[in-house]
């Protein structure tokens, strides 16, 4: 009974509980992985896209995937109420999020010499603590 107690808690109602919020911005980091990853991949191997570009489309697409997630179900307090004002200063994180995703692709691609792949992980765990950190304080107090 207590299993089904902490599943309701972890997947309902929106809550102000910190580890909660995390735990459902990583499932919705997680889904938008799998788009911003998927978009990636099939982009470069398949329509032989520039890695970077597909990189970029993928890393949007993911993102608006995660603004929507986010919205739904992980912050329960928004700090404007201007809709258009919160998704453009969300997407100015996101922006520089994806400058930073285009930085770490290339130096760890380029540079360092891993596949694309290898370099798209490593930059989505350095950006998901930036993303979460950025947004939670500065959009969803």
């Amino acid at each position: 009974m207590d299993k089904i107690l902490l599943l309701k808690k972890l997947s309902y109602k929106k809550s102000d509980n910190l580890f909660l919020q995390s735990f459902r911005y990583a499932v919705g980091g997680g889904i938008a992985f799998v788009v911003d990853f998927s978009f990636l991949f099939f982009l470069t191997t398949y329509g032989h896209v520039y890695y970077l570009l597909s990189a970029a489309f993928g890393y949007m697409l993911g993102s608006t995937v995660h603004y929507i997630f986010s919205i739904l179900a992980v912050f329960p307090k928004r700090s404007y109420e201007n809709r258009t004002a919160e998704f453009m200063i969300f997407a100015l994180i996101g922006l520089i999020g994806l400058g930073l995703n285009e930085a770490f692709m290339w130096f760890f691609t380029s540079r360092v010499g891993l596949h694309y792949l290898y370099s798209k992980l490593i930059a989505t765990g350095v950006i998901f603590f930036w993303n979460f950190s950025t947004r939670k304080f500065m959009l969803f107090r």
